[in-house]
């Protein structure tokens, strides 16, 4: 049990939360009558070796951890001596959920008998005295409805995962395991594998010129006698559409004649120019965090989170699962005052800028995630924690700060039977760019006019290929399920992690990519689960469960009526559909022990081994050298691709146990 006392005599207050770091960091705002105390975690929960909840009344078998029993009879000692027992567990429907837990084992201790009107409920979204000291000026109960959403969410996908998972079993392979929206996740990713397997790559290519004006600029051939260059295509996509571009040019001769018979010289034909005011963008949400951490510094979603929780425990950021935009009145005025003491009073926006959620079920109530003092810079953070702090501090600022003025420009340029056309931008004044670090990619253009003469430095063509609508990145995949309305600020990252911990999807170069075990078990629901694991089903639970957070629906009435639907849908399942087979890839190699079978790749706990194809016959194992497409930086050896024991990739050197080298990316 993790405890902070800050008094001197008798107990009187009990404070309870969930994380250590924040018990720490709260005490030192209490007073000395008040002690904090760490839950670490749930207290109670459904049994690991039993499904733990009756399918006819859907009444839940709770228990308590044995490694959390300490903890359950220290806090129950603590709380017999209070005066007054005070629950500030997270602002969510965990953290409701573990309130309640916490609630509920005080109540029904038979030695305690701790009175119920001790306990109190109070809640806050940033770690601060300030926030910490109004919320006990509001105190109240524990939210049965937020309580109700959470045993449905966890019942739900209990229930679910403990059904399917005995029929893969049978069906697949043993050992195997499904969720609910982490099936839908892998069924994202290999829908996209099949329409990438079955696009086709064509020449693509680009006429390309640099200009000579005051300063060099590019342009790209748009038409050749008055037709356009490029056509755009589509691909219906399961989640969406995808666009791509070709060329009219058939091959490379033709398009290099064409350029050969351009002249030295382009003339100005069309100028456009308009004014326009680019403004920041929303502060961050979760969803909006983990994407931009992917995309700047290639982390995952379970990474973002790992960091912005001790950010948040230290009191540094607000609340990091929320889905809402909204900012308060007190953060948007420290915000302006900040803006203009520090850049000018001609950097802060004119209006107040207030933003709406896009989200019928984003919780007003909450708050974007932004810095609890705006003055606090993270000078005395480094590593991870410096970086994801900065990126909110400077998203969060600029939302306050005023637009980037720019004149947009498009010059349309003629040359022989060609027609070219270079875009650019002229920085009238920086605005929030100046806050948020961004960079303004779009290319700087010189003053011209109609019927200018602008020499050209050099014309070239770009050979390339129409590309595949590509995988999912870890920021792609988080904002498919956000738009289908799959999971919750919360779930987003343990999706992720789960699909990969299973092996049903793999990480290369950032991006995702089913495994041959992915591919089969998601076959195999899709062909007899189809409606369950489809993106309305889903999407429809989601927004099934916000309904009981708000108290408009009953999650026992919501689970009865699911179960009557699936329960028939597994026997029929058990009882009718074919095993699918989980497809090896042969080595071309025969088993050296009976040598009869070919040499096969599986896919085990660790990850890829060696085997025989004619287990359990033949019983011969390999170690499998995956190689990673480099020579290791100590000994010149191939490098080669491992795993950790929770299945996560790294880079090693097949020399190993001789060279120890090994890194997270490659050298």
């Amino acid at each position: 049990m993790i405890r902070y006392n800050t008094m001197t005599g008798m107990l009187k207050k009990l404070l309870v939360v969930e994380s250590p770091t924040k018990a720490k960091t709260i005490a030192k705002y209490l007073g000395k009558d008040f002690e904090v105390m760490a839950t670490v975690g749930h207290l109670r929960d459904l049994p690991s070796s039993k499904m733990g909840v009756d399918l006819k009344t859907f009444e839940v078998d709770y228990q308590v951890e044995a490694k959390k029993k300490k903890v359950v009879s220290e806090l129950i000692r603590a709380a017999k001596g209070a005066d007054e027992i005070l629950l500030a567990t997270d602002p969510d429907r965990e953290g409701e959920a573990i309130a309640w837990h916490v609630e509920w084992l005080m109540e029904n201790d038979k030695k305690a008998k701790i009175d119920k009107k001790k306990i109190s409920r109070i809640s806050f979204h940033e770690i601060t005295k300030e926030a910490v000291e109004e919320a006990m000026k509001e105190r109240g109960v524990v939210d049965a409805n937020l309580v109700d959403a959470q045993q449905g969410r966890r019942v739900l996908d209990r229930v679910v995962g403990y059904s399917l998972s005995p029929v893969l079993w049978k069906k697949v392979r043993r050992g195997l395991s499904a969720g609910r929206v982490q099936s839908v996740a892998v069924r994202l990713i290999c829908e996209r594998e099949v329409e990438i397997s079955k696009f086709s790559k064509e020449a693509f290519f680009k006429v390309l010129a640099e200009l000579k004006g005051k300063e060099v600029f590019a342009a790209e051939l748009t038409k050749k006698d008055g037709k356009a260059v490029t056509t755009s295509n589509k691909i219906e996509l399961f989640d969406g559409s995808y666009s791509y571009s070709s060329s009219i040019f058939m091959n490379k001769k033709e398009v290099e004649n064409f350029v050969a018979s351009l002249d030295k010289e382009f003339v100005v034909e069309k100028v456009e120019s308009k004014e326009r005011t680019r403004q920041s963008l929303p502060p961050f949400t979760t969803s909006k965090l983990q994407q931009a951490a992917a995309r700047r510094m290639g982390w995952s979603g379970k990474q973002t989170m790992s960091v912005a929780q001790k950010l948040y425990e230290q009191g540094l950021i607000t609340y990091h699962r929320t889905d809402s935009v909204f900012l308060s009145s007190k953060a948007i005025n420290e915000f302006r005052d900040y803006i203009g003491a520090t850049y000018g009073k001609d950097y802060v926006s004119e209006k107040v800028r207030v933003f709406k959620n896009n989200s019928k079920n984003a919780q007003e109530a909450h708050e974007a995630i932004r810095p609890s003092n705006i003055k606090n810079k993270g000078e005395k953070l480094d590593g991870r924690e410096k970086k994801l702090y900065e990126m909110i501090w400077r998203r969060a600022l600029s939302t306050q700060a005023a637009g980037a003025r720019m004149k947009n420009t498009t010059v349309t340029l003629t040359n022989g039977k060609g027609t070219f056309r270079s875009s650019g931008v002229i920085m009238l004044f920086e605005g929030f760019l100046k806050i948020s670090g961004e960079k303004h990619e779009d290319q700087l253009l010189p003053e011209m006019k109609v019927g200018d003469k602008i020499p050209s430095k050099k014309i070239w063509v770009e050979e390339t290929e129409t590309n595949p609508p590509p995988r999912y990145s870890d920021a792609s995949l988080v904002s498919s399920l956000e738009k289908q309305g799959i999971g919750r600020p919360s779930t987003y990252a343990p999706i992720i992690s789960t699909i990969q911990a299973r092996q049903y999807v793999d990480k290369d170069e950032g991006k995702f990519k089913p495994t041959s075990l992915g591919i089969a078990v998601n076959s195999f629901l899709v062909k007899n689960f189809g409606e369950v694991m489809s993106l309305p089903f889903t999407a429809n639970m989601e927004e099934d469960l916000d309904k009981v957070a708000l108290g408009k629906s009953d999650w026992k009435k919501m689970m009865k009526k699911f179960w009557k639907e699936f329960e028939g849908i597994i026997k029929k399942v058990e009882k009718e559909a074919e095993r699918v087979k989980v497809e090896v890839e042969k080595t071309g190699e025969k088993c050296p022990e009976c040598k009869e079978g070919d040499l096969v790749i599986r896919l085990g706990r660790f990850g890829k081994f060696i085997s025989c194809g004619r287990f359990p016959d033949c019983k011969y194992t390999a170690q499998y050298k995956e190689d990673a497409g480099f020579k290791c930086p100590d000994c010149g050896g191939e490098g080669v691709v491992k795993r950790t024991k929770t299945g996560r990739k790294f880079f090693g050197c097949g020399n190993w146990p001789k060279c120890k080298w090994a890194g997270w990316k490659k050298p």
